[in-house]
């Protein structure tokens, strides 16, 4: 009698089991990506769509990567649909990213063609050269099933390349993720790339790099991500990742950024770049690097659930992405990358930026990171228009840190502030309050009140006082008026766009040059304006000779040549305190290294 039951319970089982497994096939979305036409940027993709619902809607994100509305279905150059016998079905245009299909209770067959040309970490490109996707520029999704198992495969791959991404790899040449979100969140890298392997911790690491041989060194790269992953992850006491997935492009030409996800990063840097600035790529990986704890599971509540057909609003980048900037400077500094007078050089050049901008007195960091959205329009990005989240964030990182350290008499730190965050939301599937969870964090490791620290500093647009502050380290702020060079004209460039001139000093060489305001800077000394291009300008001294090619928005391009202006400008450095105590040398010891100090009076005790 027990053997039947037995036998009888687990025939029951086996049959649910296999109902599951059939319903779980029944429900999962297959994309096929093929990589039609490198030569014309073309992609074609092809979404299965199981039986369900008679009408069902397709929509391509408006958002990815940039806090920017993007439009992709510019690029979409057809969409077509067929039943499971092959009979056409009738698709409508909703708007212009969301189509709708009639006739699919049986299942269906979704078939696009798609132009992809955008390069660098927040694109999506297809040439002869390689492939590189954020698959939520690329891949529409079925509005009421999100949720469900997606399966990705690519067709047509050139001979000699080959596939590298985070996407969970399954047998039948298929990749695999849980549902939508973690698709997109995971990028694409397909080309003859080099790569190298590592482990580090229990954690295993692949370095991806798309570049000519002779401009990168593949062991120094390795050597330092050795270093980083290791500080990072021992400074958080966590690795909650078991692969971690590195993709770096060096190419000759324009390039610049990082676009975090939760178990990769894609970064992009000149060749040129990274030859004269080698210490930017540890910079730039550190902070990337520590996004997967904070933005990708430290999260604000705001992000959530991510919108991908209008703006997700949040006032929390400032500790998102700005502190993320201070993580990173520790982690550095841990790793043995950045000492401390780089680090206090930093420090100096971050509190000149931000009091140069005049925004600084009417555009809180809170408000800065509401507006992030903006951040696409020329004129929003002007000194008298607004501040930068990374910018100012970064800052009020490191005041909190000493902030915290003096109120908790050295035992608690920004450390302390994200690992109680990352136990207390990211490790229980909650997502934090915007600022006000930051400050419920501060408050209870510290074990005070600093409310008034982010009423004042953080919602508020009371100036920095950056000596109060820093002297519990032993360090005051210098004040000096210097001559720097004077181009004559403001210019910036979003992250995917052309750098274009947003105003002309009157009276400027610029001016009597003919640079005019909306002009587009298609070179600067000869060569294509990279991300780096200010600050290339900004290093010219007085009498320099600028050499730009520009166009006007109705006009041929046309190459003008001034010499550069000078004037005054204040700019702030971090020095030593005259007298420094023994306290003050330890506390800052233990600040450049981001980890906890008590005090003299406590170690006393010990």
């Amino acid at each position: 009698m027990n053997r039947l039951r037995l036998l009888f319970s687990r025939t029951i089982l086996i049959v649910l089991l296999f109902g599951m497994n059939l319903f779980a096939q029944s429900n999962q979305i297959d994309y096929i990506i093929t990589l039609a036409n490198p030569e014309q940027h073309l992609v074609e993709v092809q979404i299965e769509l199981p039986p369900g619902s008679a009408t069902r809607q397709l929509q391509l994100p408006v958002w990815n990567a940039l806090y920017q509305i993007r439009d992709f279905s510019q690029y979409v150059n057809w969409v077509r649909a067929k039943d499971r016998a092959g009979h056409e079905l009738n698709i409508h245009e909703v708007n212009t990213s969301l189509w709708q299909i009639a006739g699919t209770e049986s299942g269906a067959l979704i078939q696009y063609q798609i132009f992809l040309d955008s390069a660098g970490p927040f694109g999506a490109q297809l040439n002869p050269h390689h492939a590189f996707f954020n698959l939520a520029q690329l891949l529409m999704y079925p509005v009421e099933a999100r949720k469900a198992p997606m399966f990705v495969r690519f067709s047509h791959i050139p001979a000699g390349w080959r596939i590298a991404t985070p996407l969970e790899s399954i047998p039948d040449g298929r990749f695999r993720a849980e549902n939508y979100d973690r698709l997109v969140d995971s990028p694409v890298e397909i080309g003859a790339f080099d790569e190298s392997n590592f482990e580090q911790g229990g954690g295993h690491y692949r370095v991806i790099v798309d570049a000519a041989p002779g401009d990168y060194d593949m062991q120094q790269i390795v050597g330092e991500l050795r270093k980083i992953t290791a500080a990072a992850t021992t400074w958080m006491s966590d690795r909650p990742f078991e692969t971690y997935t590195f993709i770096y492009h060096f190419p000759r030409g324009p390039a610049g950024g990082g676009m975090e996800h939760s178990y990769s990063t894609a970064i992009d840097l000149s060749a040129q770049a990274l030859k004269e600035s080698p210490s930017f790529l540890p910079g730039v990986t550190a902070h990337e690097f520590f996004h997967l704890w904070n933005v990708k599971r430290i999260r604000p509540q705001t992000l959530e659930p991510v919108d991908y057909t209008k703006e997700n609003y949040t006032r929390a980048l400032w500790f998102s992405e700005g502190c993320t900037s201070t993580a990173g400077d520790i982690i550095e500094s841990r790793a043995g990358l950045l000492d401390e007078k780089a680090l206090l050089s930093h420090l100096g050049d971050e509190i000149t930026e931000l009091e140069r901008r005049p925004a600084h007195l009417t555009q809180s960091a809170e408000d800065s990171s509401l507006d992030a959205w903006l951040e696409g329009f020329a004129y929003y990005r002007r000194p008298e228009r607004s501040i930068s989240y990374y910018n100012k964030g970064e800052l009020l990182g490191m005041m909190l840190d000493l902030d915290l350290r003096e109120l908790s008499r050295g035992t608690a730190s920004i450390r302390e502030l994200f690992q109680w965050m990352n136990q207390h939301y990211a490790k229980q599937g909650r997502y934090f309050p915007d600022s006000d969870g930051v400050l419920e964090a501060a408050d209870a490791v510290s074990h005070a009140n600093l409310h008034s620290f982010f009423a004042n500093y953080v919602s508020g647009l009371e100036e920095v006082p950056w000596d109060d502050f820093l002297r519990t380290v032993g360090l005051r702020v210098n004040e000096q008026a210097t001559t720097v060079g004077d181009a004559g004209f403001a210019a910036s460039r979003n992250f995917d766009g052309p750098m274009s001139v947003v105003s002309v000093n009157p009276g400027s060489e610029a001016e009597r040059a003919g640079l005019l305001a909306g002009d587009t800077i298609l070179e600067v000394q000869g060569q294509p304006p990279g991300q780096d291009a200010r600050d290339e300008i900004a290093r010219l001294s007085p009498g320099d000779t600028l050499v730009l090619k520009v166009r006007s928005r109705r006009g041929a391009p046309r190459e003008i040549k001034f010499n550069i202006g000078s004037r005054q400008q204040i700019v702030y450095r971090v020095q030593d305190l005259d007298h420094e105590t023994d306290e003050q040398r330890s506390r800052r010891a233990a600040w450049l290294k981001g980890e906890a100090q008590p005090s003299s009076s406590q170690a006393h005790a010990q």
